[in-house]
């Protein structure tokens, strides 16, 4: 099997060494990670400039490892674009959470995400990092469980993995929809000049049976996604209450 692995916060986090470490028991790995921090860029794409790839300033024993200059989801683009016949995209381990809304964002979860565009499977790992570095020796094998029970199922094409600082086993579970508040603090620099920071935090108590809540509980959370944000339940309610007229005529006003 060969593994692509990659990232957003970039060539030189530990998270991404710890998870190739971990792939490296279940097939070849090549790493392709951005040259920077590419945290909450969510799943942009670069179009505007060309990308390019250089060999990786950090060895990684026996693997190949590059850096590119562009987001997670260039990354995986381009990865798999060199590296042919890529069977698996795992991104992570990223350092901070992704639950709830918040995968909406994720520079890491897109990177699985563009996977699955590409037919491939993608597998996005994340820890909470707020107080301390994880642990990730401790996580490591925990890593190792979740990925070998999600291999089991190939239908689980896309999926959102979180671990506690100290798990003490698995769940599967949803995403968790609770509202975020949006809020923006300001600040000042050196220099005396107004900046801004953008965060969010959560404004409900986590629903059981969701990904924060098995975080929050000691859990890893196993949450499997789809590409397909289509509302069933709100197309079948307009289609039989508000159809739409095959033959539209404008309105002529008077």
């Amino acid at each position: 099997m060969k593994i692509l692995v990659t990232n957003d916060d970039g060539i030189y986090s530990p998270g991404l060494a710890a998870l190739a470490r971990v792939a490296a028991k279940f097939g070849e790995v090549v790493i392709v990670a951005p040259n920077v921090e590419q945290s909450s860029s969510g799943h942009s794409i670069t179009a505007t400039r060309p990308l390019s790839y250089k060999k990786s300033p950090i060895i990684f024993e026996g693997m190949e490892a590059y850096k590119v200059n562009g987001t997670p989801a260039d990354c995986v683009a381009l990865g798999t674009h060199l590296a042919e016949k890529v069977d698996l995209v795992l991104s992570g381990i990223n350092m901070g959470p992704n639950l709830g809304n918040a995968i909406w964002h994720s520079g890491t979860l897109a990177a699985a995400k563009q996977a699955t565009l590409l037919g491939i499977r993608g597998i996005a790992f994340s820890t909470p990092a707020k107080d301390a570095e994880p642990d990730f020796e401790l996580l490591e094998p925990f890593v190792a469980n979740a990925l070998s029970l999600l291999l089991e199922d190939d239908g689980l094409r896309l999926v959102n993995v979180n671990l506690p600082y100290r798990p003490v086993g698995l769940k599967w579970t949803r995403q968790s929809v609770q509202f975020y508040d949006g809020q923006i603090v300001p600040g000042e620099d050196p220099m005396g000049r107004k900046h801004y920071w953008f965060t969010v935090k959560p404004l409900d108590p986590a629903e059981p049976g969701s990904d924060r809540w098995a975080v929050e509980n000691g859990y890893v959370s196993l949450t499997p996604l789809r590409l397909d944000l289509t509302s069933d339940e709100d197309l079948e309610r307009v289609l039989q209450k508000q159809p739409v007229p095959e033959v539209f005529t404008p309105a002529v006003p008077h």
